[in-house]
């Protein structure tokens, strides 16, 4: 095994936070010789792996999930836990680049000895879900973490992602949810474990229980994701930490329900599969692009397709020919 990974494998072992920083820099690298290295960090890791509650949390921008994550965070820690916060800052279509101001926005928590902030850039995987956070993930449970909380960046597509990877999904929202439920869209509803109504303190607490009432009304509409749990409305302020306790109450539960009826480890089983997946077509659209045959041929017909040349079923077609042609 490369001496790199074996000690990296080691300073994680040992609580060493600059080693979970560059094992974490490892596995987010492109370069193709990082990817080899973090494939066998990973599996050094792996046994020591699994032993964390992943929740995901999701929300539109202005819900406050920062907030409540710092105040969930803090709750967490002060009963003992190890919690590591995966947030995923949205890119730039234009520049590229992200803000990744997350351990700003929790700054209470990222001082704490107990807690990890990593903010990742979402880059142009779909829906702004950074494509190493999957094992970001396993390396924050080995070094030791017992909750692993994933951020979103909340815009659209994220939550399916988000819902695929975690054992807990979190939706938050604003008081007046309730307007057409601030248009969410069904599907993001279809996914939630748990329902949080956010800044739900002072003069927002009328319009937040009207809320709950009309998300607890629609939920009777939609299909359950399990049939041993019934997705919660709850009430909370991470600004006031009002009704934190009970949100760790409700996952508590939620994990007691699935271990109980045997689908929580089903659930995770499921995961790893479909992250199998989701790792081929990565590297089979990869290695299609950089085949030199597909390479020289894909600027001309991107040209083509964007000026109405040809069509893109046309285009397709002929990188596939190219592909299978012996190399140029």
């Amino acid at each position: 095994m490369d001496p790199i990974v074996e000690h990296l494998a080691d300073g994680i072992a040992r609580g060493q936070l600059r080693s979970l920083a560059k094992a974490i820099t490892l596995v987010e690298s492109k370069l193709p010789e990082h990817n080899q290295l973090a494939g066998q960090l990973l599996e050094k890791l792996l046994p020591f792996t699994g032993n964390a509650l992943r929740i995901g949390i999701t929300g539109v921008p202005g819900v406050g999930k920062s907030t409540f994550i710092e105040a969930f965070g803090l709750h967490l820690i002060e009963r003992g836990h190890k919690v590591a916060v995966l947030a995923v800052d949205p890119s730039s279509q234009i520049t590229g680049g992200s803000i990744l101001g997350d351990k700003t926005r929790m700054e209470l928590l990222s001082r704490e000895t107990n807690a990890y902030i990593r903010p990742s850039p979402a880059g142009e995987t779909l829906g702004g879900v950074a494509r190493k956070t999957r094992e970001a993930m396993l390396i924050c449970e080995a070094y030791g973490f017992d909750v692993v909380l994933v951020e979103t960046v909340g815009v659209g597509q994220s939550e399916v992602t988000v819902a695929q990877m975690v054992d807990f999904f979190l939706l938050l929202q604003l008081p007046n949810a309730g307007d057409e439920l601030q248009g969410i869209k069904k599907g993001v509803m279809e996914l939630a474990d748990g329902i949080i109504i956010n800044k739900a303190d002072g003069d927002n607490q009328p319009k937040a229980q009207l809320a709950r009432a009309q998300i607890v009304n629609a939920l009777h509409i939609l299909s359950p994701r399990s049939p041993n749990w019934q997705v919660p409305v709850l009430l909370a302020s991470g600004l006031a930490k009002q009704g934190i306790d009970a949100v760790w109450d409700m996952l508590g539960k939620y994990r007691s329900a699935m271990m109980e009826s045997g689908e929580f480890q089903e659930k995770r089983s499921c995961q790893v599969v479909d992250w199998m997946w989701s790792m081929l077509m990565d590297e089979v659209k990869d290695m299609f692009v950089q085949n030199r045959n597909v390479a020289s041929l894909l600027p001309g017909l991107r040209e083509a397709v964007h000026h109405g040349v040809t069509t893109p079923g046309m285009a397709v077609k002929r990188l596939i020919e190219a592909y299978r042609r012996p190399l140029l």
